[in-house]
């Protein structure tokens, strides 16, 4: 009788796994009170962190501020409308706008650091990773890797879309003089005014591709493995569909979040303003700081309640794809003797 072909190797639990949305779940339910305490630990220290940056801001803007009072104040005694012009904030926004994204990424990178950590202790494979550990292997879910890939992710993705929006607003921008650079209906104007769009596309495809890097960096990778790991995992037939497929709820989640807890927060608008104007006496210091207030709180409940899910889930889909990357061998390795006895082919033993 000619020998039956090897049949594939069964997961050593013998039971089947379970589906990402479950198994995420799964690990924010057992991991609960780690990633509970971790959440509000993060958003609490980075809410702190964010109203003092928000307040050296208005600081640094003071005296734009104090420029629109007394702008407003001689267009009342003269009769004229005052209509104040927010440039100049607009470029102390930009200016502290580093500090914001260091803020907000220092905070995602801790939570995707703590979320891969419970998803490794939650695998099959969490004897395996303990011995990888003692034997002097880099620790998963460390702060330093993710923060770093956060950082060049950043690189990779949004230098073309602001490259090519400044571009093309220098060449069709409504502030040029005559004679223009592009003339106006045709088609160069055209393929200029539409390319900030493709490069926004480029940009969300280059962040999708690169959207499991912080958690390949939280697995112990460097930053650029991560990039490249992420960048592997992502385009094959497997790996694109459910990246795709976890990214765009996840998204929608946020955004629906978002939306709702400002909308709920809006009554702090006047609450906040009548607080600001009464205790400075300027008016535009406390309109922005109304305006700045649901923001705020929007930002924080949405990071409280989405990103532990998001994180979670990433490091999950993270894990499933990396897994079937091992050979056969490793895997028939990490059977059981009696699951490789009952799969090996019949035929003479030796003695």
């Amino acid at each position: 009788m000619p020998p039956r072909p090897d049949h594939p190797v069964p997961p050593t639990s013998g039971i089947p796994q379970p589906g990402l949305v479950a198994e995420t779940f799964t690990v924010l339910r057992r991991r609960r009170s780690a990633l509970a305490g971790a959440t509000v630990r993060v958003v609490g220290l980075s809410g702190l962190a964010g109203l003092l940056v928000t307040t050296a801001v208005f600081a640094l803007a003071w005296p734009v501020f104090t420029r629109m009072r007394n702008q407003r104040i001689w267009y009342h005694q003269v009769e004229d409308p005052y209509l104040h012009d927010p440039t100049d904030l607009v470029l102390v926004a930009l200016g502290t706008l580093p500090l914001f994204l260091l803020l907000l990424g220092t905070g995602g990178a801790a939570l995707q650091a703590v979320c891969s950590r419970a998803v490794a202790e939650e695998s099959a494979e969490a004897a395996t990773t303990a011995r990888k550990n003692r034997s002097g292997d880099p620790v998963p879910g460390r702060l330093r890797p993710v923060l770093a890939v956060y950082a060049l992710r950043g690189l990779i993705v949004w230098p073309l879309p602001l490259l090519v929006a400044f571009v093309a607003d220098r060449l069709t921008g409504y502030h040029l003089d005559t004679p223009e650079p592009v003339q106006r209906g045709s088609w160069p104007h055209t393929l200029v005014e539409t390319s900030p769009a493709v490069a926004v596309f480029v940009a969300v495809l280059l962040r999708l591709a690169l959207t499991l890097a912080p958690a390949a960096a939280a697995a112990g990778l460097g930053p650029r493995a991560a990039v490249r790991r992420s960048w592997s995992l992502t385009w094959t037939r497997a790996g694109a569909p459910r990246v795709l497929a976890l990214a765009l709820p996840l998204a929608a989640l946020t955004a629906g979040v978002f939306r709702l807890v400002v909308q709920f927060a809006l009554p702090l608008r006047p609450l906040v303003r009548g607080l600001v104007e009464q205790a400075t006496g300027n008016f535009f210091a406390a309109y922005y700081a109304g305006v700045l207030a649901p923001v705020i709180v929007g930002v924080l409940v949405t990071a409280a309640v989405t990103l532990p899910v998001t994180c979670t889930a990433f490091a999950v889909l993270h894990d499933r794809l990396r897994v079937p990357r091992t050979t056969p061998r490793s895997a028939g390795d990490a059977a059981d003797p009696t699951t490789r006895h009952v799969c090996s082919p019949p035929g003479p033993r030796p003695e």
